[in-house]
């Protein structure tokens, strides 16, 4: 089961603090807009987001179709697929992707310690 780029979404107290935090271990901004209280940083292979006031736990997100540089990947397991093989497994979507569209869509589902994990596909 391919998921894609793997981050971890952080929700923030005060994203200009938590910008400043993460360049100090050498992260730097790859994406986002600091006005609308989102970035993304990244530092080798790791990637963050930070965002402020938009959800209340931290979240594990997975991109299906994206590299960790955020480039569409030539060949990837489509996010309804993945939906599907979940289910298939017994696992519980706390939201779902539309099975009978194609293109960008996304997932919800909780691991057993109520972590919210996130899959996005952004192609």
């Amino acid at each position: 089961m391919e998921l894609g780029a793997f981050s971890v979404s952080l929700s923030v107290k005060d994203i200009h603090k938590s910008k400043s935090f993460y360049e100090d271990l050498g992260f730097h901004v790859f994406g986002g807009d600091i006005t609308q209280n989102w970035l993304i940083m990244k530092n080798e292979g790791s990637i963050i987001g930070l965002f402020q006031g938009m959800f209340d736990k931290n979240i594990l997100t997975f991109n299906p179709g994206w590299n960790e540089n955020a480039e569409n990947l030539d060949s990837f397991t489509d996010i309804r697929d993945l939906q599907k093989h979940l289910k298939e497994k017994g696992i519980k979507m706390l939201t779902e992707a539309d099975e009978s569209s194609e293109g960008p869509a996304s997932f919800t589902i909780e691991d057993p310690d109520g972590n919210p994990i996130l899959v996005d596909q952004h192609v």
